[in-house]
Formats: structure tokens, sequence, C-alpha cells
């Protein structure tokens, strides 16, 4: 019976630290909502400082819990940043499809982490508001398997080329997505693609985030299972796979 070979034989168990950047507003919060609790909110209020969730992501051989830091992309938070991706093992840099500067800021972060944090990361570049794209119904086209439209829309608001951003990604070996938070298209499997390609020997134990800490306005000091996700609730307390 498969439920009684899972109960005599669990999958081992990882936890993975996971860290967003991105510039204000391309929507990294709503990403990680999509991903821990399946849900979108519309006008979300900015993250100040940083954010903690966790959420797992079951794979065929193993478990993966990722512990997630969604950092606020206001500049006045940027010198914050390094405290986060510190000992990271993976990370999402997320731009604005509708937004060509996000993309240059995007670049900023991919070359600082090379340069700053820990090495051999595994880094996904993703482009979000892909709804935005596909608005005009021209470019709803069939996803391809790197998770890729095999067209480009031609909605007014794209203001980033797919084949632009890719070629880059591709340049600098970073995974590739484009996504949208409101709808949840390839939200999953960025997380999925991500933890695959963590290699088995930078996989931890399964740890809790006491003693984890995070300073929130004001400069107080936050317990990090309670950091606010902008209503998220009690982050970290969700356990099922949204993989």
């Amino acid at each position: 019976m498969a439920d009684s070979t899972g109960a005599a034989a669990p999958k081992p168990s990882s936890s993975v630290k996971l860290v967003l950047l991105g510039e204000a507003a391309v929507g990294k919060s709503s990403l990680v909502m999509r991903f821990v609790n399946n849900d979108f909110q519309e006008n979300k209020e900015p993250t100040i400082g940083a954010a903690f969730l966790t959420q797992k992501c079951n794979l065929p051989t193993r478990t993966i819990k990722f512990e997630i830091w969604d950092t606020a992309g206001q500049e006045r938070f940027a010198s914050l940043a390094p405290m986060y991706y510190r000992n990271a093992q993976a990370a999402l840099v997320v731009y604005d499809i509708t937004k060509a500067s996000s993309l240059t800021k995007a670049q900023h972060w991919v070359a600082e982490l090379q340069r700053q944090a820990s090495p051999g990361i595994v880094i996904a570049l993703v482009g979000n508001k892909l709804d935005l794209a596909n608005a005009g119904g021209a470019g709803e086209s069939e996803d391809d398997a790197d998770g890729v439209p095999d067209e480009e829309g031609d909605s007014d608001a794209r203001k980033v080329p797919t084949k632009t951003a890719k070629a880059y990604a591709d340049e600098e070996s970073l995974l590739f997505f484009e996504t949208s938070a409101k709808t949840g298209m390839n939200v999953a499997e960025v997380f999925t693609a991500i933890a695959n390609a963590i290699p088995e020997t930078q996989l931890k134990g399964p740890r809790g985030v006491g003693g984890q800490t995070t300073l929130g306005s004001g400069g107080q000091q936050q317990d990090a299972s309670r950091v606010n996700l902008a209503g998220a609730g009690t982050a970290g307390a969700k356990e099922g796979c949204a993989c």
C-alpha cells in the first residue's frame, strides 16, 4: 500500500534558506503568498525590512522545507540585504516584465549574489506579472518545459522581451521563469526547479527558526516566525506543499 510504505520509510527532509530580491513593487511578496498560501491580494502594503515564511516542497526522493526571506525592495533597505542572503542556498531575483528598469535592478542583485553570497547558490531570475502581458489574448500560448512562453505576447504592457531576459539568464547560468502571482502561473514550478537544482551536498537537516530575528520598523527585534507579510498571519504555520 502506498500509505503504509510512506509511513514505514519517510523521505529525508532538508531545510533550504531562500531569499527574494528585487526592486520594490515587482511582486516578491505576492509570489511568496501564492506559493505558501495559494493566495493573492491586490494593493499589498510594501514589506518593511524583511518577512519570513516557510513552505514544504515534496520531491520524489526528499522533502525540501524552504525557509523564505522576502526582502523589502525600497532602496533604503538595500543595505540590509546581505544579512538575509548570507548562507542562503537559493535566491529568487524578481523583476516586473512591464518595467524595463526592474530588470536592470535584478541584474545588479544577481551580480551582488555572485560576488558575495555563498558559493554554489542557486539563483532563479523571475519575470513576474505575466498576466499583464497576456491581457490582450494574443500572447496566451502554451508554456514549454522551461516555464517560458513559446511566443511573445504583443500586449503593450510588456516592456521586457522574454528572449532578452532568457539570454541574460543563460549567460549567467540562472534558472529562468516568467510567472504571474495573480493567476499562479509557474509559481510552484519555480520553487520545484530550485529544489531540484540544489546539490545534495548543500542540503542541511531540518532546523527550527528559534533564535532567528529580524528588524521591524523602529529597529525593534521581532521573532522571525511572526514577521508580518502584509497580512500573511502566522508565518511558517502552513504545512502543505504548493509544488
